[in-house]
């Protein structure tokens, strides 16, 4: 049973908006061309994600106390660059914990923003966070299961009706549902006739799974960590993110991993955007299921990918 207090409410992200103003620009919506469906641009923002706005949310909302103590957060790479950014920017001591198999461009980036990083195996993600919280009484910033989280990336969806007041479909990449949760909160409590729809690989598509049989459904690490999308492989939804997927998302639909290069090429060539793939995988799904190109915007969430990497991706 889902308690009113897992949902997150329209207030809260409108007042998330207000609070990021000063320190998130606002994305574009770039239409490809001329395939037609806009792409929302969160891969401009400084640290090259949409997780900025969960970040500075989070931070900006501690109390005084608390940001003295410092923050700790756990991510494979943008949730950690965008704590370590927005940590930089308001003065505040920050320590992220990494998977050892983390993007080199992730980690550097991560650390050019002056957080001191840890590297772990993949499982140990979370425990080593919550080891150091306690040893120097820190804030976890959690990267997803997080209503503080999720009201910040609640606010792309604000953006995306305001910006195309004739959006019929949104489709949204699904790594541990906080900006699923929180755009599909935002859209739906504002429009419900717009269809929020989360998309994510077929070989670490435990959210398909777990929107299919109404409860959380969790994979291996091992299972999760097969895809080329490494921001997506959170083996389980979070909790408060669940919640709020299964009272506001319309569908989840999972892609393969060629559908998922298919879509970084055709930003490239249409877009002149480059994307991860964590970041094509919503304009994949949006292509996979026929929607209605020039009422329908995928959220390009990421574009930190290795150079080699994407070359390989775009030159195949």
């Amino acid at each position: 049973m889902t308690s009113n207090s897992e949902i997150l409410t329209l207030d809260a992200i409108q007042a998330a908006a207000r609070r990021i103003a000063p320190f998130v620009q606002k994305t574009p919506i770039v239409a490809l061309t001329p395939t037609g469906i806009g792409l929302k641009a969160e891969s401009l923002h400084p640290i090259g994600a949409f997780k900025i706005r969960g970040a500075f949310n989070a931070l900006l909302s501690l109390s005084e106390a608390e940001r003295r103590r410092g923050v700790v957060a756990h991510s494979s790479g943008n949730h950690a660059q965008a704590v370590a950014y927005a940590a930089k920017t308001l003065g505040i001591q920050c320590a992220v914990v990494m998977p050892e198999n983390v993007s080199h461009v992730k980690l550097a980036a991560t650390k050019s923003w002056g957080a001191e990083v840890f590297l772990v195996k993949p499982a140990e993600r979370v425990s080593k966070c919550e080891s150091l919280a306690r040893e120097r009484g820190a804030v976890i910033i959690e990267p997803f299961d997080s209503l503080a989280i999720m009201a910040g990336t609640g606010t792309i969806g604000l953006e995306i009706l305001k910006q195309r007041p004739d959006v019929r479909f949104v489709t949204v990449p699904v790594s541990g549902g906080g900006l699923i949760g929180g755009l599909s909160a935002a859209v739906t409590q504002s429009a419900p006739e717009v269809a929020v729809i989360g998309v994510e690989p077929v070989l670490a598509n435990d959210a398909e799974q777990s929107f299919r049989k109404g409860e959380i459904v969790r994979l291996s690490t091992e299972e999760a960590g097969r895809t080329m999308a490494d921001g997506l492989r959170v083996p389980q939804l979070g909790r408060l993110p669940f919640a709020n997927i299964r009272r506001f998302v319309r569908d989840i639909v999972s892609v393969t991993e060629d559908e998922i290069a298919s879509a970084m090429r055709l930003i490239a060539a249409e877009a002149r955007l480059i994307a991860e793939p964590s970041g094509a995988v919503a304009l994949a799904g949006a292509l996979k299921l026929g929607l209605d190109a020039p009422s329908t915007v995928a959220v390009l969430s990421g574009g930190n990918v290795k150079p080699a990497f994407y070359a390989s991706i775009i030159a195949a």
